[in-house]
């Protein structure tokens, strides 16, 4: 089975010392694909730079809601320049995060419209963040006529994943579904998730499977752990057809 990780910062400093070792011990988990997440301006060029030495990596283009109070027109006009490249494949991470509060909340809703119209424009997916932002995130692009789109890392409640998937979003599952302590919730709601909808995600080089044994040095997450979030998820009770 060939498999895709459509979110891993592989640009973060973890990666700075092994990636070729890592993305060789991917190829070998059998994760024949892997999309770097853009999360800034700076760090969007990075991907782009990466995948462009590297088969079989893509990127995304964005602006990370943390990072919205330095957001404004020249930024988004650097952002689609960028997306611009084929090899860009979504426009994000983008969305509100209204838990750690990096940047005020007008901040963050101005900057992610501005990429909601972008993605739009250039007819590319987006690629979204939303962490105890429900219901203004489901707002927002209510207000959009969206194409694609996914939920990167969902986390949430049953109530919005139902907002999601009326929003015909897809959804991301990390290895947060591997946690016994915070993503035992996760094990009942893929159930309801299409299987046409189901996507996977490490977002390495965060997230480190809690289960997986034995775990990983400085408990750093990375692409080739993909399959062990797939079989949680294939053993979770679901109704999927």
């Amino acid at each position: 089975m060939q498999l895709v990780d459509i979110g891993a910062n592989l640009t973060h400093a973890a990666f700075r010392d092994d990636l070729d070792a890592v993305l060789a011990r991917a190829r070998r988990a059998g994760v024949s694909r892997i999309i770097v997440t853009g999360t800034s301006v700076e760090e969007s060029r990075a991907a782009l730079g990466l995948v462009s030495r590297h088969e079989n990596l893509f990127a995304t283009a964005g602006v990370h809601p943390h990072h919205a109070r330095d957001c404004n027109a020249e930024v988004i006009s650097s952002v689609k320049e960028l997306a611009k490249d084929p090899r860009i494949v979504a426009i994000g991470e983008c969305g509100l995060d209204f838990n750690r509060n990096y940047s005020p909340h007008p901040d963050q809703e101005k900057c992610f419209v501005a990429q909601v119209e972008l993605a739009l424009d250039l007819q590319k997916p987006l690629f979204l963040h939303s962490r105890d932002a429900h219901p203004r995130f489901s707002e927002i692009l209510k207000s959009f006529k969206l194409q694609k789109a996914v939920a990167h890392c969902f986390t949430g409640s049953k109530e919005e994943l139902r907002a999601s998937l009326e929003l015909g979003l897809y959804i991301g599952i990390t290895g947060w579904i591997c946690d016994e302590r915070r993503g035992r919730h996760l094990l009942e709601l893929v159930r309801d998730i299409p299987r046409d909808r189901l996507l996977l995600e490490t977002d390495s080089p965060y997230l480190t499977p809690r289960d997986l044994h034995p775990q990983p040095r400085a408990r750093r997450n990375e692409p080739a752990f993909l399959p062990h979030i797939l079989k949680t998820v294939a053993k979770a009770p679901t109704a999927l057809g």
